[in-house]
C-alpha cells in the first residue's frame, strides 16, 4: 500500500476595497497591520472552512473596521504565488460600500481612509497592484485583465 499523496493548495482569502459613501470623494479604508507583514493593507483575511467568500468579506470588514458593508461587486481574483510572503494565497477582491465611523479592530493597529492622491507607500502584499487596478477601474472604467504566463 502506498503512502497517500499530500496536496498543497493555495489558501483562499478575501480583500475589500471599502468606499466610504458619507465622505467627500468616496475615500477607501486601509488598515495598518498589527502583525507581520507590517504596513498598510486592505481589510481582509482568510476564508474559514465552510464559509463563502462573500460571508468572509462581510465578517472581515466587521472585525477589522467595525462597519457593516454592502458588497457591490466581485472585482478580481489575485493569485500570484508570491503575493503573500507567508504562504501561497489567492484573494477574491470585493468592492464594498459603507457609512459611519470605522474603528480599527482585530489585527488592525490603525485605520485611516485615503483618496487616490494620498495613498501610503508602505502597502503590504500585492495591494499596490490591486489598488492601481481599482483606481484605473474607478476613474476610467478599465477592468484588470488576467496576466499571461
Amino acid at each position: 500500500m502506498s503512502a497517500p499523496t499530500l496536496y498543497r493548495n493555495p489558501a483562499p482569502t478575501v480583500d475589500l476595497i471599502i468606499e466610504l459613501l458619507d465622505r467627500p470623494h468616496r475615500p477607501i479604508i486601509l488598515i495598518e497591520r498589527h502583525n507581520p507583514p507590517y504596513g498598510w493593507a486592505l481589510p481582509g483575511g482568510f476564508i474559514d472552512y465552510g464559509e463563502s467568500a462573500e460571508a468572509a468579506a462581510r465578517r472581515e470588514a466587521q472585525e477589522e473596521t467595525s462597519l457593516e458593508v454592502t458588497l457591490v461587486e466581485q472585482f478580481f481574483v489575485y493569485s500570484d504565488p508570491q503575493r503573500d510572503p507567508r504562504k501561497h494565497t489567492l484573494s477574491v477582491v470585493f468592492i464594498a460600500t459603507a457609512r459611519g465611523i470605522p474603528k480599527a479592530g482585530d489585527d488592525a493597529k490603525h485605520l485611516a481612509w485615503f483618496h487616490s492622491w494620498d495613498m501610503p507607500t508602505s502597502l503590504c502584499f500585492d495591494h499596490d497592484r490591486i489598488l492601481g487596478d481599482y483606481w484605473q477601474y474607478r476613474h476610467y472604467g478599465r477592468r484588470p485583465r488576467p496576466s499571461t504566463l
